[in-house]
């Protein structure tokens, strides 16, 4: 290993949101942790939601968008089939008509 190229290692006290300390070694002297092994549902067994920063609300906002704005496999054809009727209709019905409309969109 090469000599000074190493960082420092240390005890470091690790501060948890619930206000559990406990000491590991690292290379940084302090650090801060929102959920520890004395607070986390897993190892405590109670039902608590561990939200960062409304993770869970955005969640569940994104699914009830997603399925407001799911439609059905009919609706869509439905809506594709209308659509093409409305496009047949506005076509014109003879060439000379349709030469008619091509002068007239080039004169604009």
């Amino acid at each position: 290993m090469q000599a000074a190229i190493h960082p420092k290692w240390q005890q470091a006290v690790v501060t948890c949101a619930c206000g559990n300390t406990f000491t590991v070694g690292t290379t940084v002297p302090s650090i801060h942790v929102e959920v520890c092994s004395a607070c986390h549902p897993f190892y405590t067994g109670q039902m608590k939601y561990v939200d960062t920063k409304g993770r869970v609300d955005s969640f569940l906002n994104k699914q009830a968008a997603a399925k407001s704005d799911r439609v059905s496999k009919n609706a869509r054809r439905a809506a594709k089939r209308e659509a093409q009727i409305a496009q047949d209709i506005a076509r014109p019905d003879t060439l000379s008509a349709l030469r008619k409309t091509i002068r007239e969109n080039k004169a604009k």
